[in-house]
């Protein structure tokens, strides 16, 4: 096993007779998005603030690459900590600075780079973050999500390692939320670092992320991969995440994973012998997507996918969102041949109407194409789910195409 990017082992910490954790260990590792999970008041902040040497344990240790931070000498401990930087809930950039201006503070404040040395360097992340046609605007003439990219902008001008993120999409509706998350995770991808973040947003938040903490209680209940949290038999779980997972998925309108499973699995116990056809339906290159289009219009495209989905498979199966461009559905007693007549329709009425968030271009328009994709697989009531669905994808092909304009800013 690689060493943790970060470790705690056993730390305890106390204000007075306060305590605030209580023998907590974990692990956060290079490259991944790690996301920490719990009730207001459970020790989240603080929390943070131990990763990042803010704060020292009352008992316990923190190591970071393998190496204690409390026996770190004090350049080792700067350096230590001049590989983070932070996301602040609501951005908090300065109104009376430029785009450019917020951008720069943290070079202008932090080294000894010259005025064209940081200029060359605000630039490169002006364009990289597609903000180039607002460097002389200020933060009020922005959209919600422009304002997000300067955040974003500014924590990454320093080329730090690790990038928190405290409640990123708090107040944002659903279609913003996703994007946010969006383009996070692309982001990372381009710039090469860890995420660590702190969100209350179930499920969403749970597709982006390679690894989940549950903090409850001053202890961490939880730490691993999402598909497992459900195999972990403890009441402080089935409180605080399964009570969180709606009956209705937020963004899609479609059955919460909890939901869908419960409903396969009576079926399943109802009718034992039956056969299911599993649809799987995918938006091809959902990062190329979020890239061309824009983060809000890849999941405008989610989201109009799943309307159209239940609108032609509602009355005969269930559906589910299963990752950030992927739509799962059973379809109960219909046979092969009548899942494959349902999605030739399905199809046919994608292309005809077309879908939210993929503008159609016109002629002499940069263009990017867009396809849907879709595959069917059979298989015994019973049988796991993930397993049918690897069948279908094993099998996906393009139902429908679209000519989109590319995002003007």
């Amino acid at each position: 096993m690689p060493t943790p990017l970060i470790e705690f082992r056993n730390v305890t910490k106390r204000f007075g007779s306060r305590t605030i954790l209580d023998g907590v260990s974990l692990e956060i590792h290079d490259g991944q998005t790690t996301t920490i999970i719990g009730k207001s008041g459970t020790g989240k902040s603080v929390l943070l603030k131990h990763m990042i040497g803010l704060l020292d344990p009352t008992d316990g240790e923190i190591l970071f690459r393998g190496k204690p931070i409390s026996g770190m000498s004090r350049r080792e401990v700067e350096e230590f900590r001049g590989q983070f930087s932070y996301c602040f809930q609501n951005n908090a950039l300065f109104d009376s600075l430029t785009v450019f201006q917020n951008i720069a503070l943290p070079l202008q404040q932090t080294t000894k780079m010259s005025k064209q040395a940081i200029e060359d360097k605000v630039m490169q992340r002006i364009d990289q973050l597609e903000l180039s046609e607002v460097p002389h605007k200020f933060p009020s003439e922005l959209s919600g999500g422009m304002q997000k990219r300067v955040a974003l902008a500014r924590a990454l001008i320093t080329d730090p390692k690790i990038v928190l993120f405290d409640e990123p999409t708090t107040g944002q509706d659903p279609i913003r939320k996703n994007a946010i998350f969006s383009m996070i995770v692309h982001n990372q991808k381009k710039f090469g670092f860890t995420t660590i973040m702190i969100s209350h947003d179930i499920p969403d938040v749970f597709f982006i992320s390679d690894r989940i903490l549950v903090l409850y209680e001053r202890q961490i209940i939880f730490q691993g991969p999402y598909e497992q949290i459900d195999a972990l038999k403890h009441p402080m779980v089935d409180e605080f995440v399964k009570s969180l997972e709606h009956f209705q998925d937020e963004l899609t309108g479609l059955y919460s994973k909890k939901t869908f499973n419960k409903v396969y699995q009576q079926a399943a116990t109802e009718k034992p012998a039956d056969n299911v056809t599993v649809a799987v339906f995918t938006v091809d290159d959902m990062d190329g997507a979020a890239a061309n289009l824009g983060h809000a219009a890849a999941q405008e495209i989610i989201q109009s996918l799943a309307l159209h989905i239940d609108r032609h498979l509602g009355e005969i199966g269930i559906s589910n969102r299963f990752g950030r461009s992927q739509i799962v559905s059973i379809l109960f007693g219909t046979a092969r041949g009548a899942a494959e007549d349902v999605l030739a329709t399905l199809a046919r009425d994608l292309q005809e109407r077309g879908l939210a968030g993929a503008p159609a271009a016109t002629d002499g328009q940069r263009s990017y194409a867009l396809s849907i994709l879709a595959g069917l697989a059979e298989g015994k009531i019973g049988e796991e789910i993930d397993a049918i669905s690897e069948r279908a994808k094993a099998v996906q092909k393009e139902i429908a195409r679209f000519r989109c304009r590319f995002a003007t800013g």
